[in-house]
């Protein structure tokens, strides 16, 4: 890589289409930047060793009244954000195969377009209520510090603030941010819990958080669009949904009491200092009242 002031580089930002894309929250994220400034497709990875095309089947679309079969492949964008200022993004269906040298080959075009951080993206469905902003996880590593990844850096927003790192399955996103770590860039990874319950639908709630935590890296504050209006309609679709099922009504009010007791543990600091079995009588005692 080479040693140029960092600050005048840009980043590249990376999601995919897949297991790590729940409700598409992360590669909305690409969709909305491509779609609110200018923007121009730079670079392409094609299908031919990493897909197994019939999971990442390839579409017909007519051209002209002629028929075009579209491939699955990896399109690299440049985007304008202000007259001094772009950004690289990255978006493909996950690999099926050979992911090291995937993200290899990808990495070796960031080098080449000089890019000084891989910020990832992913969004996963998890137990978190759609009445409460959406937990956002994110680590970052810059060269010359130590690894953190053992224990993420939490969004304020976030119920867990690091309490809980994740051990088990990874996709594409966590194999990209280490192999990237690697190599020397400086690294970022985002992810948005997306209600379980909501799986059938986007989540533009999801997509607008990440936005805002992607402003907060620029520095500027980017163009939210009509995210903003969607995450209401998407909310209150979704009570609508809870008040026409008494079952998931009484989930959602559960997930809310943790919630916001996880909230109140962290205002105290460090829950580990504190007696384990009192916190655990103290859930129990809050948890029981709100299911009354």
């Amino acid at each position: 890589m080479t040693t140029e002031s960092e600050t005048t580089k840009p980043i590249m930002v990376c999601a995919f289409e897949g297991w790590n894309d729940a409700s598409q929250a992360a590669t909305n994220v690409i969709r909305h930047l491509v779609a609110n400034y200018e923007s121009r497709e730079i670079r392409h990875i094609r299908t031919d060793s990493y897909y197994d095309l019939q999971s990442a089947r390839p579409m017909i679309c007519h051209v002209t009244g002629q028929p075009r079969i579209i491939w699955p492949q990896t399109t690299f964008y440049d985007i304008t954000i202000a007259p001094q200022m772009h950004l690289y993004a990255q978006i493909a269906p996950e690999p099926n195969y050979r992911w090291i040298d995937y993200c290899r080959n990808c990495l070796r075009i960031a080098d080449e377009l000089d890019v000084s951080e891989i910020v990832t993206l992913g969004s996963m469905f998890a137990d978190c209520p759609h009445t409460r902003p959406l937990p956002v996880d994110e680590s970052a590593l810059r060269r010359g510090e130590s690894s953190i990844r053992g224990g993420a850096v939490k969004d304020s927003e976030s119920p867990d603030n690091g309490r809980n790192p994740y051990d088990g399955p990874v996709g594409i996103p966590t194999v990209l941010d280490m192999v990237a770590e690697q190599e020397g860039f400086d690294t970022n990874s985002m992810w948005v819990c997306v209600p379980q319950y909501l799986a059938g639908d986007e989540c533009p709630q999801g997509t607008l958080q990440i936005l805002g935590r992607l402003s907060k890296i620029l520095g500027v504050e980017l163009d939210v669009g009509t995210l903003p209006k969607q995450a209401v309609t998407w909310k209150a679709q979704a009570d609508v949904l809870a008040n026409c099922n008494d079952d998931l009504k009484h989930y959602i009010r559960h997930l809310e009491a943790k919630y916001d007791l996880d909230q109140q543990l962290d205002k105290l600091g460090d829950p580990t200092v504190m007696q384990g079995d009192k916190i655990a009588q103290e859930a129990e005692e809050f948890l029981s009242h709100i299911e009354e």
